[in-house]
C-alpha cells in the first residue's frame, strides 16, 4: 500500500510537472488561428473577384484556396509565419488537362508536367470549337486558347501561370471588399504569388498563393513549388501539403479539447531552429507518433498531464530514427491511414521510402543531426 501511495504520489508531481511546463510555454496558436481566418476570408474574396472576371474567358478556372503548412495547421514557431494557400485549377471551356506523373523513385515525383489539349465543343452554345474552327475565324472571333497564352510546347508553363495571376491580382484588388482595409504588394516570383498585405493599423500578413492540379480525385496535388528552383517551367513537382493539412484536421477532431500535439511539435520545432534537424522533419516525426497513438485508438492520451513524458517519447522516436538513418514516408507505403485521407491507389500500396537517405549518404550531415539531438 505504502507503494502504491508513492507512485501515485510521484505520478501526480509529474503530472503537475507537466501542467507547469506546458503552460509556461508562450505559443502563438491563437494568433494563427485568427490569422488564419482572415487570410482564408481575404483570399476567398480575392478568387471570387477574379472568377467574375474569367468567367467567359480561356484561363484555368480558379477553385477554392486551401489552407496548407505549418501556420493554417496551428503549430509555427513564428508568429510573423507565412500564410500558403493552395488554389486548384481546373481546366477552362474546350480543354482538358493530362497529368505525366514523373519517376517517384526514392521520393514524390519532382519531373511531372501537365500537358494541355483543347478538346470539341461544337455541341456547346457560345464558343466556337477550337479543334474544328479554322484558324482564322477563332482568331477574329475569339479568344486565343489556354495552349497559346499560358503552354510551352502543350505543357502547362508555371511562371506563365503565376505571372498571369500576378498581373490579375493587381487588376481585380480594387474590387475586393478587404481592400480598403488592406493595401497590396505583389512581391516578384517565379513560383507562387507572394502578397504582403499592410492592415491600415500597420500589421502585415504575407500571404503565399501557389497552384495545383490535383491527381486523380486524391489529396496529392502536382504544384508549382518547385523541389528545385532550377527546374524547367513546365514541371510541376507532386505535393503532399493538402495531404498533410487533412491529416492535422483529422487528429484535431478526434482528440479531447486541450490536446497537446500541436504545442509539442512547436517546442520541438522551436528548439531545434538553425539545426540540420528541419522543422519538416520534426513534423514527420509527430506526424508518425500520432498516427501510432490512432491506430492503438489511444489519441486521448495526448493530454497536458502528459506532456513532458509524450516530449520525451517524440524525442526518443527522432533519436531512433537518427541512429537507424531510417524514417518511413508518412504517407508513401502506408496502407493503415484514416479513411478521411485520400491517396492514389499506388501510393498505399507502393513500398516504404526512407525520408532519411541523405544522412546514410551524407556522414557529416548525420553527425551534425545526432549532436543536435544529443544536446536537446
Amino acid at each position: 500500500d505504502e507503494e502504491t501511495s508513492e507512485e501515485e504520489d510521484n505520478n501526480e508531481s509529474w503530472s503537475n510537472e507537466s501542467r507547469n511546463l506546458s503552460n509556461r510555454i508562450l505559443w502563438p496558436m491563437k494568433t494563427l488561428a485568427r490569422r488564419s481566418r482572415v487570410v482564408e476570408q481575404l483570399v476567398a474574396e480575392l478568387l471570387q473577384v477574379c472568377q467574375k472576371r474569367l468567367s467567359k474567358s480561356f484561363f484555368p478556372e480558379l477553385q477554392p484556396a486551401i489552407g496548407v503548412g505549418s501556420a493554417f495547421e496551428g503549430w509555427s514557431p513564428d508568429e510573423e509565419a507565412d500564410y500558403y494557400m493552395l488554389v486548384p485549377l481546373k481546366p477552362p471551356r474546350g480543354h482538358s488537362f493530362h497529368l505525366e506523373l514523373g519517376h517517384m523513385g526514392a521520393m514524390l515525383a519532382q519531373d511531372s508536367r501537365i500537358r494541355v489539349e483543347t478538346q470539341c465543343t461544337c455541341t456547346e452554345k457560345d464558343i466556337l470549337c477550337f479543334v474544328h474552327t479554322n484558324e482564322e475565324e477563332l482568331w477574329k472571333n475569339q479568344d486565343p486558347s489556354l495552349l497559346h497564352t499560358m503552354c510551352t510546347n502543350s505543357y502547362l508553363d508555371a511562371w506563365r501561370t503565376v505571372s498571369w495571376f500576378q498581373e490579375l491580382v493587381k487588376s481585380v484588388w480594387a474590387a475586393v471588399p478587404q481592400s480598403h482595409h488592406y493595401s497590396l504588394q505583389v512581391l516578384p516570383s517565379c513560383w507562387f504569388c507572394r502578397m504582403l498585405l499592410t492592415s491600415v493599423s500597420g500589421r502585415t500578413l504575407s500571404v503565399v498563393i501557389m497552384f495545383g492540379v490535383q491527381q486523380d480525385n486524391s489529396d496529392i496535388y502536382l504544384s508549382t513549388m518547385p523541389v528545385n528552383p532550377r527546374d524547367p517551367r513546365t514541371t510541376w513537382p507532386q505535393t503532399c501539403a493538402v495531404a498533410e493539412a487533412k491529416f492535422f484536421r483529422f487528429v484535431a477532431q478526434n482528440t479531447q479539447p486541450g490536446s497537446v500535439h500541436l504545442k509539442c511539435l512547436y517546442l520541438c520545432t522551436s528548439i531545434l531552429e538553425g539545426t540540420t534537424i528541419s522543422a519538416t522533419t520534426m513534423k514527420r516525426v509527430v506526424m508518425h507518433y500520432l498516427h501510432q497513438s490512432w491506430q492503438l485508438q489511444d489519441l486521448e492520451v495526448w493530454r497536458t498531464r502528459d506532456f513532458v513524458k509524450l516530449l520525451e517519447g517524440i524525442l526518443s522516436f527522432l533519436l531512433c530514427c537518427l541512429e537507424d538513418k531510417r524514417m518511413d514516408h508518412f504517407f508513401i507505403g502506408n496502407d493503415s491511414l484514416p479513411e478521411e485521407i485520400i491517396l492514389p491507389p499506388d501510393f498505399r500500396t507502393g513500398e516504404k521510402v526512407n525520408v532519411l537517405q541523405c544522412l546514410q549518404e551524407h556522414l557529416p550531415n548525420h553527425i551534425a543531426a545526432m549532436r543536435a539531438i544529443h544536446e536537446l
